[in-house]
């Protein structure tokens, strides 16, 4: 798609929460789930908004798909980097002005580390990532809902959950996150990837 079609089809509604931020020299994490169109929004969101914009992705087992994707997300101006890499990728950036974008509703690998929540009356791990770079450079993290408004068309409304991560206590800026995800799925549950094997990992896994 051209620059012009993708952002006829991909609006961000409120903008200027995120760029009043970045006129102050203050990054930022923006999460979200794998709802709505989220490949859009890291299409998008760099042509609409002023922060830098580093997304955290898994990459493809397929490289050569994998560089394809790097590359056209990094022509509208969206830096993709590795959740391998993520520590190196928020040092190595902290004196950029960035909206780190990360998608962590997936059932985490690691199972030691996942904080775990009620999550749509289910027993959840989730990954520790978002809580934990929020936590060490005290960045302010904002939900990004995607909601799709018709065939071929998104909007998306940042909205803020937590000013100053360091101040809270361990687990609740996760506890935050997922809550906000659960009321937008609770709204419209056909959005949302149920295919992606949410519940595959259980405590018991911790024991064996």
């Amino acid at each position: 798609m051209s620059t012009k079609t993708v952002k006829k089809r991909f609006k961000i509604l409120n903008p200027e929460i995120l760029d009043e931020y970045q006129k102050n020299g203050k990054s930022i994490i923006g999460v979200t789930g794998h709802y709505g169109n989220w490949e859009w929004g890291a299409m998008a969101g760099s042509l609409q908004i002023k922060h830098r914009a580093i997304a955290i992705y898994k990459p493809l087992s397929n490289k050569y798909i994998d560089n394809y994707i790097k590359k056209t997300r990094a022509e509208n101006g969206t830096l993709l980097k590795s959740m391998y890499k993520t520590n190196e990728t928020f040092e190595n950036f902290k004196k950029q002005t960035c909206i780190f974008l990360l998608v962590a509703d997936q059932s985490p690998s690691k199972i030691k580390k996942a904080i775990w929540v009620n999550f749509l009356n289910q027993d959840t791990p989730c990954l520790h990532g978002p809580e934990k770079y929020a936590r060490m450079y005290n960045y302010p993290v904002f939900y990004l809902d995607i909601q799709r408004i018709k065939r071929g068309h998104y909007e998306l409304i940042a909205e803020k959950l937590i000013e100053e991560p360091a101040s809270l206590k361990e687990g609740e800026i996760t506890e935050l996150y997922m809550s906000k995800l659960e009321d937008v799925i609770r709204k419209k549950p056909e959005d949302w990837l149920w295919s992606h094997k949410r519940w595959k990992r259980s405590r018991q896994d911790l024991i064996n």
